[in-house]
This record gives structure tokens, C-alpha cells and sequence, in this order.
């Protein structure tokens, strides 16, 4: 069975900038292998919000846009992402970008693991709310 994942913003900033990571080498071979590869809206502008050459951000636009996108009503993402947010917050776990959360909460409905180099997403892991790569 194919693993399905969500990949974070800062693997997707590794892998377009070509920073070598265990990470950018595992969402590198999960392409090759035909893994199941997710992106969600707000991974999505994270990352094209980044960019400044107007033909660069065309391209890696156009390929996000070839992976498998999440669809999920926005003012229940915004809830679960909240709700995710106050539970950790319960256990004395502070999360430091709310968009982490969202992102969290997107992994947690689909039932996917969060390929990711980020404190906040191995808190949430640790805590049990999510499974990371």
C-alpha cells in the first residue's frame, strides 16, 4: 500500500531551492515511487508567497497544482485547526505558527502522516495528534 502524505512548506522550500535533506530526499523518492503526494491551500501560499520572479512562481505554481489538493469547507478546517491549537495548549504545549495547526488539522481529517522539517509538527506528533514522516 501506498504511504500518503502532506508535505509541509519547508520541505517544499528545500526542494525547490535544492537544499540536500533527508526530508527532500524522501519527498524526491516518494514522487519516483508513485507515493501519494497532498497539498493543502494554505501549503500552497506559503509557498507562491514566497517567490518573486513572476515566471518562477508560474512554474512551481503549475506544479503544486499536479499533486492531489485537499478540499475541506474553510470554516471547518479553521475550527478543528482551533480546537487542535487548544488541546495542545491543555497539555502545556504552545504551538508557535497557528498555520502549523491548519496544517495539522488538514493531516489529522485526511488520516495523513506530515513529511516536514518543523519544531512545531514534531510536538504535535509527540503529542499524538498526528503522525510525521
Amino acid at each position: 500500500m501506498r504511504k500518503k502524505i502532506i508535505v509541509d512548506t519547508s520541505v517544499w522550500i528545500q526542494f525547490l531551492n535544492g537544499v540536500p535533506s533527508k526530508e527532500v530526499d524522501y519527498l524526491k523518492e516518494a514522487i519516483l515511487v508513485g507515493e501519494l503526494v497532498y497539498v493543502c491551500p494554505i501549503i500552497i501560499q506559503e509557498v507562491l508567497q514566497g517567490i518573486r520572479d513572476d515566471k518562477q512562481y508560474e512554474v512551481v505554481k503549475d506544479y503544486l497544482l499536479a499533486f492531489d489538493r485537499l478540499e475541506w469547507e474553510p470554516v471547518a478546517a479553521g475550527i478543528a485547526a482551533a480546537d487542535l491549537y487548544r488541546a495542545l495548549r491543555k497539555k502545556g504545549i504552545t504551538i508557535r505558527k497557528s498555520n502549523d495547526c491548519l496544517i495539522a488539522a488538514f493531516a489529522k481529517e485526511f488520516g495523513l502522516s506530515v513529511l516536514q522539517v518543523d519544531r512545531d509538527f514534531q510536538l504535535i506528533a509527540e503529542a499524538g495528534a498526528i503522525s510525521i514522516v
